[in-house]
């Protein structure tokens, strides 16, 4: 796993012994104590010991938190290999005063995202008490299911679980995503597109008075053509936030999207939505459908 990430509002390092003044002050809250549990720092001696421990465990990651522009330490992002669990464990904890702004999901986001292109992982856990709405409806946001309840320590937890075909219809997302990037001298990889759609996928561009309904084979040929010409140059797709529904076999995922690059000499930023369709094959989950509608200008998210 990577030791340091970043995101537009906020950049994540590994934890130091340097941080013991910020994490005294983090597990003294009333939140830290009431949800997870008395820790007994009072001293910088007693913090500097506790995150010794930490450190030195290899089932322990930790990352700080901290507000990108004035590197203000603002909360944790925790991924752990528990001895009570089956898989890994995802958690964060934040100061009260940096909750309910985004800064939780944007930081466990990054963080998710770096596990899921590990396939070591088949299962992400998270557990909560049930008293935790706030953890609750963050993780049901981040797309994580309650799937059982077990006690710990003389505890009732409640144990969410990001599961395997989750984990693949993201990385399967992400890679549809990344086909057509062209940044920095990148060129797209056509056949990708094939690996991760069935042959009679269907293709659909939805604008407000038409619809433009592509195979497979219509609808590489003139990204190929522009991307790889000069019309269209450092072109990035990605995705910024997602909804996934998996029922047996068939999966959905509505998709919003934010691209970027230089047409024909003119930078440009734009949005959209894409709803994708799945299909468990023999050989694994597959596209087996895609709409897409860019978002109007007075729409797009600035």
């Amino acid at each position: 796993m990577q030791t340091s990430y970043s995101t537009q509002r906020l950049s994540l390092t590994t934890l130091t012994t340097d941080d013991a003044d910020f994490i005294m002050e983090l597990v003294n809250t009333p939140e830290w104590i009431k949800f997870i549990g008395e820790r007994n720092i009072k001293s910088n001696e007693d913090s500097i010991a506790y995150l010794q421990k930490i450190i030195d465990n290899p089932n322990v990651n930790y990352w700080i938190v901290n507000l990108q522009q004035q590197n203000i330490p603002i909360g944790i992002i925790t991924f752990i290999k528990r001895d009570y669990l089956n898989h890994h464990d995802i958690g964060f904890a934040f100061l009260s005063k940096y909750t309910r702004q985004g800064y939780a999901y944007e930081a466990t986001k990054i963080v998710l995202a770096d596990v899921i292109n590990n396939s070591v992982h088949s299962n992400i856990l998270a557990t909560t008490i049930k008293e935790n709405y706030n953890s609750i409806q963050l993780l049901e946001k981040l797309g994580f299911n309650c799937s059982h309840e077990i006690e710990q320590g003389g505890e009732k937890l409640l144990v969410y679980e990001y599961g395997a075909d989750k984990l693949i219809i993201d990385r399967i997302t992400k890679s549809f995503f990344s086909i057509f990037t062209n940044t920095n001298n990148q060129q797209p990889d056509w056949s990708l597109i094939h690996q991760l759609c069935i042959p009679e996928t269907l293709i659909i561009k939805k604008t407000e008075d038409a619809e433009s309904v592509y195979s497979l084979s219509s609808f590489i040929e003139p990204r190929k053509k522009i991307l790889s010409d000069g019309t269209l140059i450092e072109f990035q797709e990605e995705e910024i936030s997602s909804e996934t529904k998996i029922t047996g076999n068939i999966a959905q995922r509505y998709s919003k999207y934010k691209k970027t690059g230089t047409l024909n000499g003119k930078n440009f930023q734009e949005y959209g939505n894409k709803l994708f369709q799945f299909i468990k094959t023999k050989t694994g989950w597959k596209i087996n459908s895609l709409i897409w509608e860019d978002d109007k200008p007075e729409n797009a998210k600035q």
